[in-house]
């Protein structure tokens, strides 16, 4: 299967496991009206309106380049994310808001056998998911699904947390108020890891330098006192949609450099830069100068 079909084929199976879950979660809430079981099903309904918004995100990403979007629409992937973050966010609020009121008015919860159940299957259904999604990432690079991966982990882990909940409570039940504490401090946890997911994100769409760009600096070093380039200036790196990453750098040759041999010398710096990281897209982008313009083009 190409890493096209795959990418698309991510959200989908993500759609039709929340549907699922969320089905069952919400049956089993009315029975035994375990906030722990809401706060699940109503994660579960969220998760499947997500993984429909991030299909419709990933096929439009994929859109050719065209004359007024030359680099392409990938980053429609770095703004579905930030909605993404958005919205759990606010329903991780509502959760915790619901959790503080049964906290103070604790209310007894009924077929708790059912309740375990249930969890027992998301478990096990939100562990293959994660399997799934993290192999797909693996393969192709896709951000979006990275996030819904590392969102699924955050998943599975409530889930286990709410298993837990309900044994304590099966041998404890004076400790039903406990329901609503793990809960808290579960949203609590899933809100500072969604935070700390959408700076990567945000450094995407503002186009931060790449983690190798100091080793690219480097490499430009290195070639230059090689080649005795004059100087190099304006490197720029920033990362695109999956693993395509950008370079660009202007240097300075000698006036009477032929273009032969400036392209001799781009060709090395460009197969030495593509070492850094064999998976990734790159697209070495350089410029070559009689002079030092970097004053006139704003860089250095």
């Amino acid at each position: 299967m190409s890493n096209t079909k795959l990418v698309n084929k991510a959200p989908v199976v993500a759609t039709i496991v929340a549907t699922f879950l969320a089905i069952i979660k919400f049956v089993f809430w009315i029975l035994s009206w375990s906030v722990a079981l809401l706060s699940s099903a109503m994660d579960s309904l969220l998760d499947m309106g997500v993984s429909i918004f991030n299909y419709f995100a990933i096929k439009f990403a994929q859109t050719p380049a065209d004359e007024d979007h030359p680099y392409w629409h990938g980053k429609i992937e770095g703004i579905a994310a930030t909605i993404e973050w958005t919205v759990i966010t606010l329903s991780g609020l509502y959760i915790v808001y619901e959790s503080v009121r049964k906290f103070f008015h604790p209310e007894p919860i009924h077929h708790l056998d059912w309740s375990l159940i249930v969890m027992i299957i998301s478990i096990i259904a939100t562990w293959g998911l994660v399997w799934f999604l993290t192999y797909v990432y693996k393969k192709t690079g896709n951000l979006v699904v990275k996030w819904d991966s590392l969102h699924y982990k955050m998943d599975l882990i409530t889930n286990v947390a709410v298993l837990l909940t309900l044994v304590v409570i099966l041998f404890f039940p004076n400790l039903v108020w406990l329901d609503a504490l793990i809960w808290f401090i579960i949203w609590i946890y899933i809100i500072h890891e969604a935070f700390e997911l959408i700076k990567e994100w945000i450094d995407l769409l503002l186009d931060r330098a790449l983690p190798e760009h100091d080793e690219i600096e480097k490499i430009l070093e290195e070639y230059s006192k090689k080649w005795k380039i004059k100087s190099y200036h304006c490197l720029r790196t920033r990362a695109g949609w999956n693993k395509d990453k950008f370079v660009e750098f202007h240097f300075v040759l000698d006036p009477q450099t032929t273009i032969l041999k400036a392209h001799e010398i781009w060709d090395e710096i460009e197969e030495k830069i593509k070492q850094l990281d064999p998976d990734a897209n790159w697209y070495v982008i350089w410029h070559s100068d009689p002079y030092d313009d970097s004053d006139i083009n704003w860089c250095k």
